[in-house]
């Protein structure tokens, strides 16, 4: 069996078009195991019962940032070692030294490619 087959990754989006455009990518790469959220407070209670391998988080969601997920993620044992990609309509510095601080494994910014997503996503997990 595959990484893609044993994969599973979690989706964090406010935009349903942003999310399935992400989930498209996924699916065109391969990735079947894939649950959505459309926000960080509901990905985090998600996260804490059922935790997956890897989080594509959006930076900028109402209420809490994908990089406040990160640090909840972070800070929680269960969650702590999921991998976290962040994805950002700019690479602000702030934002990209503050999600390497607190354990960002990568950050792709918009708009990008299924290709550019797959490039990203095996820099964390491996080839695909």
């Amino acid at each position: 069996m595959s990484l893609k087959d044993q994969l599973h990754v979690m989706v964090v989006d406010d935009m349903s078009v942003s999310r399935g455009l992400i989930v498209q990518a996924l699916e065109w790469m391969g990735i079947r195991n894939i649950a959505v959220q459309n926000d960080a407070a509901q990905a985090g209670r998600a996260l804490a019962g059922a935790p997956v391998h890897l989080v594509i988080s959006d930076y900028n969601m109402p209420g809490a940032s994908g990089l406040d997920l990160l640090e909840m993620l972070r800070k929680t044992p269960a969650t702590q070692r999921i991998g976290f990609i962040l994805i950002t309509g700019k690479a602000d510095r702030a934002v990209v030294e503050r999600g390497q601080a607190l354990g960002m494994n990568n950050f792709i910014t918009k708009p990008f490619t299924p290709e550019q997503l797959k490039a990203c996503i095996e820099r964390v997990v491996g080839r695909l």
